[in-house]
């Protein structure tokens, strides 16, 4: 793996060890005129529980992996998984089970650039460095310039979206987003694929943080997921203003 590992904690296992982004952070604080706040991505950076950790299957891998130069969106997504999952003991095997079902369906490795469980514990998705712009495979026509957050559950109507997971997936978007993207705002996609909600080459002005529904015909991330992803923005967004002095 790209990146030092660093030991650290994380509520799903009881040692794990966290990729730190170094100097690929750095590079996304701008310039500023001396005493203007900057945003400092660095101190936005979540605790990620790495590929190692939960056993991923690199052999399996089919592709290096691509990148980009920015992150301009999220999207969030849900697995559909049973939402009675064992933190600590199942989540490891139904990452390795789930990034073998994305490798079978022609996605080279797990489509997601993160993923959240209910205890709110974050895990490294797709191999490549999670400081840096990986290209995931989980937003049909808006793999470029995004980042894949999903959910570990079925979060549809009348299901309960725990409050760990949201601040987790606040967070990740907080710290992925390019400085000067507002997570309240939106942005300029150009969509690479027709079979998307949007035609090839197309511009589309998507929610800095959408939910896979606003880019793909799908139910995803499921309806209670989907209406929390207001909360989700503004979090994201007094998290920056926390991270800029």
């Amino acid at each position: 793996m790209r990146g030092r590992w660093v030991k650290g904690a994380a509520l799903a296992v009881s040692l794990v060890f966290l990729v730190t982004c170094g100097p690929a952070a750095g590079r996304h604080v701008r310039a500023a005129p001396r005493g203007a706040p900057v945003l400092h991505v660095a101190a936005l950076e979540p605790a990620v529980v790495g590929r190692r950790m939960w056993h991923a299957d690199e052999r399996a891998v089919k592709e290096k992996p691509e990148y980009d130069g920015t992150v301009k969106a999220v999207f969030v997504h849900h697995t559909d998984n049973p939402n009675t999952y064992d933190c600590r003991k199942d989540v490891p095997a139904m990452l390795l089970a789930m990034e073998r079902s994305h490798i079978a369906l022609g996605w080279d490795d797990l489509g997601y650039n993160f993923v959240v469980d209910r205890c709110g514990t974050v895990y490294e998705g797709r191999a490549g460095g999670i400081g840096r712009a990986v290209r995931g495979a989980h937003t049909e026509g808006f793999n470029v310039d995004t980042v894949g957050i999903a959910a570990l559950g079925n979060f549809g109507p009348g299901r309960k979206v725990p409050e760990p997971m949201l601040r987790a997936i606040a967070r990740i978007a907080a710290w992925k987003l390019a400085p000067g993207i507002d997570p309240r705002g939106k942005v300029r996609l150009v969509s690479t694929d027709s079979r998307s909600r949007f035609r090839k080459g197309t511009a589309a002005q998507l929610h800095a943080i959408s939910g896979h529904r606003d880019a793909y015909e799908t139910d995803c991330p499921g309806d209670a997921l989907y209406a929390a992803l207001p909360w989700i923005r503004r979090t994201a967004a007094s998290l920056r203003q926390g991270a800029t002095y």
